[in-house]
């Protein structure tokens, strides 16, 4: 069954998690994670991407990056796919590593992407792995003192210029270090989304209404089903009332 395209971003700038299929660890040591980056370090060089920031927990990774010269897909397809060669012939093992399809979100904004990005570097301290986030050991956060380079600094650093490159680097560091209640993609797991938010996801389909999804040709209206059934936070049933499509046909989709 075919897959609707993501949407894309104007900014070109996406927030991505990768997990592990089934929430399995994928970093089992140092090593791998070291291997990771360098995996991250070559495609850069490859497929030209633009990237501001990482956090490698064990069962999964965030990333913000802008795609360049080819699409967001293409890179991360790299990406994990030659991870996932390595790791397996590492470990003795075969098949997936991680989910099938990468999660991410839209970074369209300056305010969001300094959001994110704060969100990604926090992310050990709010899991419990770190006392604050210039002690998490691989998140990007210290490549914006001084590091391997793998991380575009500069454009973070710049939103909070005022003139003078010291001050920004210290409005930077409050604000990658202050409490909040950031909520990014993670955030939409723990929720279940209602009615008029799966009916704008639809509209950003370019559906406006259900009239119009259920006049469509019906592989492509089933690959809008699949794409329903595969967001976070909707249920078989919601995807029914709002669309007004039978379960069952949703089911076989």
């Amino acid at each position: 069954m075919p897959r609707v395209a993501r949407i894309k971003s104007r900014s070109g700038i996406y927030h991505v998690i990768l997990r592990g299929v089934n929430k399995q660890t994928i970093f089992e040591d140092d090593e791998d994670r070291t291997r990771f980056l360098n995996v991250l370090q070559r495609y850069k060089e490859i497929s030209r991407y633009k990237f501001y920031a990482y956090s490698l927990m064990d069962n999964h990774i965030h990333l913000l990056i802008r795609e360049m010269d080819e699409p967001i897909g293409h890179s991360i397809k790299r990406i994990s796919s030659s991870y996932v060669y390595w790791y397996n012939m590492k470990y003795e093992r075969c098949g997936h590593l991680f989910q099938e399809r990468f999660r991410s979100e839209k970074v369209e904004s300056k305010r969001y992407f300094l959001t994110v990005l704060r969100y990604i570097h926090q992310n050990p301290v709010k899991a419990g792995l770190a006392a604050n986030v210039f002690e998490a050991s691989w998140t990007s956060l210290n490549e914006y003192f001084g590091g391997a380079g793998l991380v575009d600094t500069e454009f973070g650093v710049s939103l909070f210029s005022g003139g003078e490159e010291k001050t920004a680097l210290q409005r930077f560091v409050d604000y990658m270090s202050s409490p909040n209640t950031d909520e990014c993609m993670e955030y939409l797991e723990r929720v279940r989304l209602s009615d008029s938010e799966v009916r704008e996801y639809l509209q950003e389909m370019g559906i406006p209404n259900k009239s119009a999804l259920q006049r469509m040709e019906r592989k492509k209206r089933d690959a809008v089903l699949l794409q329903l059934k595969e967001t976070t936070g909707v249920s078989l049933r919601q995807i029914s009332r709002v669309t007004g499509i039978s379960k069952s046909v949703i089911q076989r989709v």
